[in-house]
This record gives C-alpha cells, sequence and structure tokens, in this order.
C-alpha cells in the first residue's frame, strides 16, 4: 500500500455519519500505546513482571493548507472550541478505524519563499475501533 491511500477525515457535524477528507494531506501518522504496570512481587524470582494498563492513541497529520477546505475548517473551529470529533482513518477508499479525538495542537507554517502548510495533532479520547 502506498501512503498516499492513508487519508484522514472529520464527520460533518451538519450531517453525522459524513466525513470529509481534511484537504491538502501531505503525512499522516497513527500512534497507538499501552501503558504497562509494574506486577512485581517478592516472589516473582527476581525478575519484573508487568501486565497491560491503559490503551491510548494520536494522530498527526500535515499537508498544505487549503484556506477553504472544510475538513480544516472544521479542525480548526474544535480546536478554537475545545469540542471532540469523530475522525475516521481511510485506506484505498474504504474507512479502517474511528473514535472520538481532541484537536490538541495545530500550526500553520507560512515561509517566505514556499508553499504555506500544517500540521495538526489529534489526541484521541476511548477506543479507536474497527468500522463495520
Amino acid at each position: 500500500m502506498r501512503g498516499v491511500d492513508i487519508l484522514i477525515q472529520v464527520e460533518d457535524s451538519a450531517l453525522p455519519g459524513t466525513y470529509i477528507t481534511i484537504g491538502g494531506q501531505r503525512g499522516a501518522t497513527l500512534s497507538e500505546s499501552n501503558e504497562t504496570l509494574d506486577v512485581t512481587t517478592k516472589d516473582s524470582g527476581g525478575a519484573y513482571e508487568y501486565d497491560y494498563g491503559l490503551y491510548g492513541w494520536t494522530i498527526s497529520c500535515d499537508g498544505l493548507y487549503v484556506p477553504d477546505d472544510v475538513g480544516y475548517t472544521a479542525l480548526k473551529t474544535a480546536f478554537r472550541g475545545k469540542t471532540k470529533v469523530k475522525v475516521q482513518i481511510q485506506e484505498e477508499g474504504t474507512a479502517t478505524e474511528e473514535g472520538e479525538a481532541l484537536v490538541i495542537s495545530k500550526e500553520l507554517d507560512g515561509p517566505y519563499d514556499a508553499e504555506v502548510t500544517y500540521t495538526l495533532e489529534l489526541q484521541g479520547t476511548g477506543k479507536l475501533t474497527p468500522v463495520a
């Protein structure tokens, strides 16, 4: 699969269940992690023992800034209004996973001699689940 075939989409607040691709995307990174819990006891045989703790996920994406893009505008509005968004990950034209997220950072880079780009960071809240 090519990286260009992975898109981040945000749910359209005016049409729940409808998703909008964030325009101008170049890169997208999904990171998932599990916390570990130390469950070592005196009878652990002198070795640390661990178990799974809490699960979490984040999405980072970047791209070319398109001022009137509906998806980017929805994320900017959510960021400034401190509201959750529902996001979907699409692979090769098919939605594969979705979840609720907070937009925790937004950066707009306008260099003197190059295109304007954006970077967004989304923090998942709850589980990232497969799309049926």
